[in-house]
């Protein structure tokens, strides 16, 4: 229903930043809500931050608050991360899920989100 293609990723020394994006294709951009996760080697891929349909709700894991913020363009059908003051434990593949919703709720579990990105890969130099 809808597939999703993220860019961005890069190599960065600690404190840097980049931005990531995730294009999603489709004429019903506006109808998912839609997240950020990452996984790094050996764990479960865990949610990072969440957007509602119209960007009017975010949510944000409490390790990368204050330094992440997402946001989208529905426009564009693309939805963005911008990472601030990156740090080592940063580093991940970082994929951009979508999901149907019909609220402003956002949820974090991965099982909830129905599409996924290919992913792409950031990893954080000390």
């Amino acid at each position: 229903q809808v597939e999703l293609v993220e860019s961005g990723g890069g190599l960065v020394q600690a404190g840097g930043s980049l931005r990531l994006s995730c294009a999603a294709s489709g004429r019903t951009f506006s109808n998912y809500a839609m997240g950020w996760f990452r996984q790094a080697p050996g764990r479960e891929r865990e949610f990072v931050a969440g957007i509602s349909r119209s960007g009017g709700s975010t949510s944000y894991t409490d390790s990368v608050k204050g330094r992440f913020t997402i946001s989208r363009d529905n426009d564009r059908n693309t939805v963005y991360l911008q990472m601030n003051s990156l740090k080592p434990e940063d580093t991940a593949v970082y994929y951009c899920a979508a999901r149907r919703s019909s609220s402003a709720r956002i949820v974090i579990g991965r099982e909830e989100y129905g599409y996924w990105g290919q992913g792409t890969q950031v990893t954080v130099s000390s």
